[in-house]
């Protein structure tokens, strides 16, 4: 072989070791880089290990960075952490185009379309263990999640935190609420990111049951806009066996920081493969319309596994329960005595002659309910227990099936079932979990025996097991099992102080509604800034329906002659608009009977309002500004339309494209009067019928801290002629 021919051989050689070398390269960057693009092309995602094989995502819209590179991973507690060494071993894309029909809704039929990135690391430096990340990228947002296979490596493990990275791209401006372990029922405050340090002492007000975190940080859902117009919403969905996350703040770096819950030893979550973590959401658009249009949340909760949903229904109701706060008429408890426990006997107490759940209250409101279409009433205070029920750390408070001798359980139920009215069962906790669970099947048994069907549970006061929280891992798994015993005995679930929803009325849909935020029992107890229900629907209600209680027609408290000076800072025709901007399939008409009688006009509008709904369009919003929203009624062509703005009068621009073209409607426009204010002339209002088509657009003034009601219904030729055309 002469020279040149092994040359040539041996540079023939050294091109294929090179060609080799840069494929490999080349391969090796490819699987260390993923990139995925929404179905609609505007959302990008980057995934790629970083420097020491650190897991990095980042996010843009429209070619605008929403997350910056950040890292994601946890820690774990006594074994090597979730947080480097890895590399890539496998990835996945696929796509998802389907559409699926929720049990209740704002939507009859919700589509279900997302990008998918698997993406498998594993840590050579531990025997090759290994998780999973899971992208899903749908048109309005981004969500993912950890994912713990089944492996001889990785059985058992705690978490000590989860360290999942948001670095913002900028100083957005931000709704927000104090981080807190046990409570979200602060009011909000809106800054720059940069200000949070300097506001969250004032932000931290004194409630009952709080537990603000050590570290700088805030609630989920956290609602931002940044200076270019980009809408930012970040919080989690599918929230099961895993607790829940907060925000901690970098204000000066603009990042934010995943923080959940401790147990009562300090843990953050006992895992066994195979296990995921919730989905971590982003939710994303250069309009604030979408973001309260977005489904993203309720897309990444799993269908329900429910065979019968039948008995599954929307519920409007009125209750024994307002007259508690304002009326000072009324208590929940029986005796005058403050020290007594379960066992004792409790017909021997002394009657403080101000019980408001006697049988013959009921009876009136089961009257009220029944002749003005009501579904049901909710009794407060019915059951044996409330002289000594807060504040205690007690163990043993409710019993959940025995009544104060004032009340006949049965005499009530064959009442309320002669008028076709059912009553809504009420268990409060305070804060004992785990009495409630041992006598969760006999008091569900009760409610089965006694024509109950629906209950509201609430958590006031510090958990028990003592030591944990209101948003821990215990409690999470306590509230899901609630509702899955609940579905044993087709009872729904409405829950207040809970931890805030993540989209589980999807899973489990006979949780039909939480509290979870600061209600309108708030107006009574310092009140509410007329913002805060401008607020509430781009944060507390990105998570799932909220039991907010509207419907207060009497605003100034004074009235009641009891000395307060509170009032509810809303114009009444705001308290109509609720009805509509505020979600829920169980909506309460909170104010006293009484008060609906003063004001027949406008009461019409909760008679008619629906609960459920075939489609719901967003006209107009700006968080902590206004909202108007139009639905049309499940199985009906009736629309009804609700607008609310904040402490400013506005304009608001109302379309009605919506409706069937060619066809004309009945509109009935119930206003603010010109001279109406939340804190002058609240109950100034007008009612007036026009006729409207899917061509009409409307401006419609709404007072300070107002807003306007419409109901929109058919109507035939004699009732449409003499009406004003819009």
């Amino acid at each position: 072989m002469n020279f040149q021919f092994q040359k040539m051989l041996l540079q023939i050689r050294l091109s294929k070791k090179i060609a080799l070398l840069l494929f490999l390269c080349a391969n090796s960057l490819w699987i260390q880089a993923q990139e995925l693009t929404s179905p609609n092309k505007n959302l990008s995602l980057k995934f790629e290990l970083k420097e020491g094989g650190i897991p990095s995502y980042q996010l843009s819209y429209k070619q605008k960075a929403i997350i910056k590179p950040s890292s994601l991973g946890l820690e774990l507690k006594d074994l090597p952490s979730f947080m480097d060494g890895f590399t890539i071993t496998n990835t996945a894309q696929s796509s998802v185009d389907e559409n699926w029909n929720p049990v209740l809704g704002e939507e009859k039929t919700i589509r279900n379309n997302y990008n998918e990135l698997v993406v498998t690391l594993a840590q050579a430096k531990n025997n090759n263990r290994y998780i999973r990340i899971r992208f899903r990228l749908f048109n309005d947002g981004l969500g993912f999640r950890y994912e713990f296979p089944k492996q001889n490596d990785l059985n058992y493990f705690v978490i000590k935190e989860e360290r999942t990275e948001f670095n913002l791209a900028g100083n957005h401006k931000i709704f927000w609420i104090p981080g807190d372990y046990d409570t979200n029922e602060y009011a909000y405050t809106t800054s720059k990111i940069s200000e949070v340090p300097s506001l969250m002492k004032k932000a931290t007000i004194d409630i009952n049951s709080q537990w603000p975190i050590k570290e700088l940080a805030v609630q989920t859902p956290s609602m931002m806009k940044s200076d270019d117009g980009l809408y930012i919403n970040i919080h989690e969905a599918g929230l099961i066996n895993y607790p829940a996350m907060y925000l901690e703040v970098d204000a000066v770096n603009y990042k934010m920081l995943s923080h959940l819950a401790p147990d009562a030893v300090g843990a953050k979550g006992y895992m066994q493969t195979d296990a995921q973590s919730p989905w971590r959401t982003i939710v994303v658009s250069d309009k604030a319309t979408d973001i309260l249009a977005s489904k993203l949340i309720l897309n990444l909760n799993e269908p329900t596994s429910y065979k019968d949903v039948s008995w599954i229904k929307p519920v409007k109701y009125i209750g024994i329960w307002w007259e508690y706060f304002v009326a000072g008429k009324s208590t929940w408890a029986f005796g005058k005595e403050n020290n007594v426990k379960m066992t004792d006997d409790f017909t021997k107490l002394t009657p403080n002659g101000k019980h408001g759940a006697t049988t013959e209250r009921a009876k009136e409101y089961i009257d009220f309910a029944s002749k003005n279409g009501f579904d049901a009433i909710l009794i407060e205070g019915w059951n044996i227990g409330w002289e000594d029920w807060i504040g205690n750390w007690k163990e043993d408070v409710f019993d959940y099936v025995t009544a104060y001798p004032d009340f006949d359980v049965k005499a009530v139920h064959a009442y309320a079932a002669s008028k076709g009215v059912k009553i809504i069962m009420h268990h409060e906790t305070s804060g004992s979990a785990t009495n409630y669970e041992r006598r969760l099947d006999r008091a569900f048994q009760f409610m089965n025996d006694n024509g109950y069907d629906a209950v509201k549970t609430g958590y006031v006061g510090k958990i028990i097991p003592r030591g944990e929280h209101h948003d821990g891992q215990w409690m999470v798994n306590h509230y899901i099992n609630v509702a899955k015993r609940a579905a044993d005995y087709k009872i729904m679930i409405n829950s207040h102080e809970a931890v805030r929803p993540t989209g589980l009325n999807r899973t489990f849909p006979n949780w039909i509604a939480q509290e979870s935020a600061r209600g309108t029992e708030f107006e009574s107890m310092g009140g509410l800034a007329p913002d805060h229900t401008t607020i509430l629907p781009f944060t507390r209600l990105m998570g799932g329906p909220m039991d907010y209680t509207p419907g207060i027609f009497q605003t100034d408290l004074s009235y009641y002659g009891t000395g307060s000076s509170q009032r509810v800072n809303t114009t009444l025709v705001k308290q109509l608009a609720y009805y509509v901007t505020m979600y829920s399939p169980l909506q309460m008409a909170a104010d006293i009977p009484g008060n609906y009688e003063r004001f027949p006009d406008a009461f019409q509008f909760i008679k008619d309002v629906a609960v459920d709904w075939d489609n719901s369009y967003i006209l107009e919003a700006e968080p902590g500004d206004y909202i108007t929203i139009a639905r049309k009624a499940k199985g009906k062509n009736e629309w009804y339309i609700g607008g609310i703005t904040d402490e400013n009068s506005r304009t608001a621009n109302i379309t009605f494209d919506y409706l069937p073209a060619g066809k004309k409607f009945i509109a009935t426009i119930y206003a603010d009067a010109k001279e109406a204010n939340w804190n002058e002339n609240p109950q100034k209002y007008t009612v007036n019928k026009v006729v409207v088509t899917s061509k009409t657009i409307l401006k419609q003034y709404l007072a300070p801290g107002g807003g306007v009601a419409i109901s929109i219904k058919e109507g035939n030729a004699t009732e449409l002629k003499g009406l004003k055309k819009l």
